[in-house]
């Protein structure tokens, strides 16, 4: 079944991006920025959202990986 249409691995997918945008957005800060328009905006707003909300996207992250070994 594709992402799109079963709701926990959309919140996977979303939370993996969120992840991997702040980390890359760290090694190279220049990569996303806000000035930019298209994709790279919206991996800048990621990454943004992950550095704001850091232990809500680490709360975010046990909870699935908890519910990912358990299933």
């Amino acid at each position: 079944m594709s992402a799109l249409f079963n709701f926990q691995s959309l919140l996977q997918v979303i939370l993996l991006l969120i992840c991997t945008c702040t980390y890359i957005h760290e090694l190279y800060p220049k990569l996303f920025n806000s000035q930019k328009t298209g994709l790279l905006s919206v991996f800048y707003k990621f990454a943004r959202i992950g550095e704001r909300l850091s232990p809500y996207v680490a709360i975010g992250c046990f909870i699935m990986a908890f519910n990912a070994l358990s299933a």
